[in-house]
């Protein structure tokens, strides 16, 4: 983090930045209670869904998990890094998370084989292996479909892979066509976000600023002004909030209040009406 941020606000990290450390993560009980659920469906194996629109805090949620995975005893978690990817490279990626060479040598590459190989991996690995799709919704059908079969053994009595899936609307549509109902049915735990309220928002900014080192860089007014103004879009107060702090910095002002508020996005607002006129 800048030093000037450091020293001015006497803040450990910026806490309106996305990369806030998931440890200091808000985390409301019915994400805590999802992610409990997951800790023991980590050693079980199967698939888990995370919904919501855009702004509702899925990405948040991914990276509170995985936090959380990493503490689970023979536990290996990926994260699948470009979800629109065609199935050969889908192979490519799975095997280079979880160690096992699954480099496809045509366009369909023998699935049966590169399926086996991938089992007879699991079998013999002494973790459990934890698959992470965020913006799931850009996934391809054949490589969900494939996903299934890679998840099921033994006539589908054993779940030798977890996947958690996260995506907004257009996922939990795609899951109810006729290709994907079979994977939908298999979902074992869900979580779906809905828009926050300002008084959510509020805890959430409080714990942040907390976290942070700083509990008083915002006047009350300030956190109530932005909270109610984000329409509950975690991402818009946060956006809203770090464009106030590098305002602040710049001027060199010690604590964020509701003129500062007031007078940079009133500026924001006369430009943008300036613009269209």
């Amino acid at each position: 983090m800048d030093k000037k941020l450091r020293a001015l606000f006497g803040l450990k990290f910026n806490p309106f930045d996305p990369d806030v450390p998931a440890s200091s993560l808000h985390v409301p009980p019915a994400t805590d209670l999802f992610c409990r659920r997951m800790e023991r469906l980590a050693g079980e194996g199967g698939f888990a869904l995370v919904s919501g629109d855009p702004g509702t805090g899925k990405s948040a949620v991914l990276r509170l998990l995985v936090d959380r995975l990493a503490g689970v005893r023979d536990v290996s978690v990926g994260t699948l890094t470009r979800p629109q990817a065609s199935m050969a490279d889908f192979y490519r990626e799975l095997g280079h998370h979880f160690g096992v060479a699954l480099t496809p040598h045509n366009r369909w590459a023998g699935a049966n084989a590169l399926r086996e190989k991938w089992r007879a991996h699991a079998d013999s690995a002494l973790t459990r292996p934890v698959l992470v799709v965020d913006e799931a919704q850009e996934t391809r059908t054949g490589v969900l479909a494939e996903l299934r079969l890679l998840a099921s053994a033994e006539l589908d009595s054993q779940s030798i892979l977890t996947v958690v899936l996260a995506g907004d609307a257009r996922l939990t549509e795609r899951l109810g066509t006729p290709e994907l109902v079979p994977l939908a049915s298999r979902i074992r735990a869900r979580l779906h976000l809905e828009y926050a309220s300002p008084g959510d928002l509020q805890d959430c900014l409080a714990h942040l600023l907390q976290e942070a080192g700083n509990p008083k860089l915002m006047t009350p007014a300030l956190v109530t002004a932005l909270c109610e103004h984000a329409a509950g879009n975690r991402r818009a107060l946060m956006n809203m909030a770090n464009e106030l702090l590098d305002v602040a910095l710049e001027r060199e002002l010690k604590q964020l209040d509701e003129g500062l508020y007031l007078e940079t996005f009133a500026c924001d607002a006369g430009s943008k009406k300036r613009r269209r006129t």
